[in-house]
């Protein structure tokens, strides 16, 4: 059922998922202002956040928009740290992949926030979740 998500997990450890761009070139000044720093994403972070919303919008089931809603309803505070060292081995799949939603709407609120969900390794172990629950 989540395979278009899992389907990710063959191609994440050959993707460097993107890079800091920061303006050092620009000298600050009304002609010439420097851009605010911002995070050049890969082809694969943007298909994939491209697949969660495609995912969200075909499984309304889930009510993945409501994202915060589920994870509370699962004990599940959201803060950076925390959920990136929380143990989803007994969570269900709805819970995974509305944190999977939640990363990817972090974005609009903290630029890199996805790129360190995908760096350290949480995206793959909430998709190693998803898939294990596919094969049960």
């Amino acid at each position: 059922m989540h395979k278009k998500l899992t389907a990710y997990l063959s191609t994440l450890e050959a993707d460097g998922f993107g890079k800091w761009i920061v303006d050092t070139e620009s000298r600050g000044t009304v002609d010439n202002p420097i851009q605010m720093p911002y995070v050049s994403y890969s082809r694969m972070v943007k298909q994939f956040v491209n697949d969660v919303y495609a995912f969200a919008d075909e499984h309304q089931e889930y009510d993945l928009y409501r994202y915060n809603i589920i994870l509370a309803e699962n004990g599940i505070e959201w803060d950076g740290k925390s959920v990136c060292e929380k143990d989803v081995s007994t969570l269900e799949e709805k819970c995974i992949v509305a944190l999977i939603m939640a990363a990817v709407r972090s974005e609009r609120f903290a630029d890199g926030a996805l790129l360190n969900f995908f760096r350290t390794g949480t995206i793959t172990k909430w998709l190693k979740r998803l898939q294990e629950i596919d094969e049960t």
